[in-house]
């Protein structure tokens, strides 16, 4: 059903006015290039980085809790740990993750969602309570124990934008979807990648290959295999220590092309200019 629906997209998009491209021409040259030389040439409009603001639904017990213990850390010595709202391990990968993050000895924030196997997303009580810590049946409750002092585990929903925009955040460990990628781009966040799903696959290649903001995890994608701890830990520390200075400097580049872009005669600002201009004579 979905390869076909993307058929019917691409024969489509040659009919539109104008496709519009949540990028800018300074993030992706080339691909910008490729598409304007394609069949719909003068209709692509790159208007990006278009990235989402707080969430309205967010609780706000949790929004306040987590921003207020960032506010208690050293500038960007915190990780971020989130793979999107579909981003499910299993049981065995996220004992690993949490054997990585307490290995490294580095703050962070984990989002966590139940593993594979829960029968529904709303049983996720037993399996991250936080409080005390006494739970000894809670699948993660001796790592809480053993790193409570080192960092939060958010059940379900953290305030990703928040805790992106945050100073004290310094690596955000992600899937790669294109709206998490932006919003760490755009706060000037060095990421290590694990992408998940088919394009995420393609988006960790150009931010570790290309650009050059992000570590990408070793079989990253292939959910056969179990990403194991010392693997984790590397990673982090690479990002942490190792290549951190380089890395930043290279994502806040980036965080000020896009503002660039979006500024008065930037890229992103004249596209949407000619947009328009182009639709007032349709």
């Amino acid at each position: 059903m979905e390869h076909e629906m993307f058929l019917q997209i691409g024969s489509d998009i040659i009919n539109a006015d104008g496709v519009l491209v949540n990028t800018w021409e300074a993030l992706e040259t080339s691909v910008v290039r490729t598409l304007r030389s394609g069949i719909i040439k003068e209709k692509i409009y790159p208007v990006g980085p278009l990235v989402r603001g707080g969430d309205p639904n967010r609780t706000k017990m949790d929004h306040d809790q987590v921003l207020s213990w960032l506010d208690r850390q050293p500038a960007e010595s915190v990780i971020f740990v989130s793979f999107g709202s579909g981003g499910t391990m299993s049981e065995a990968q996220m004992e690993e993750i949490a054997y990585g993050l307490e290995l490294s000895q580095q703050r962070f924030i984990w989002e966590v969602r139940p593993p594979h196997g829960e029968k529904t997303a709303t049983n996720h009580g037993s399996l991250f309570k936080l409080g005390d810590g006494k739970n000894t049946d809670s699948l993660l409750a001796n790592f809480l124990n053993r790193s409570h002092q080192l960092g939060l585990v958010v059940p379900m929903w953290a305030p990703q934008s928040e805790i992106l925009e945050h100073s004290s955040v310094g690596a955000f460990m992600t899937h790669c979807g294109w709206n998490s990628t932006l919003e760490a781009i755009t706060n000037g966040v060095p990421m290590m990648a694990w992408p998940m799903y088919a394009k995420q696959k393609m988006k960790a290649a150009a931010l570790t290959e290309e650009l050059g903001v992000a570590v990408r995890v070793k079989n990253g994608g292939n959910k056969a295999e179990v990403v194991e701890r010392n693997e984790i830990q590397r990673l982090i520390r690479r990002v942490m220590v190792e290549e951190g200075v380089c890395m930043r400097e290279r994502v806040k580049e980036l965080k000020h092309s896009a503002k660039l872009a979006l500024s008065e005669g930037g890229s992103s600002f004249n596209s949407f200019h000619q947009l328009a201009k182009n639709l007032k004579w349709i």
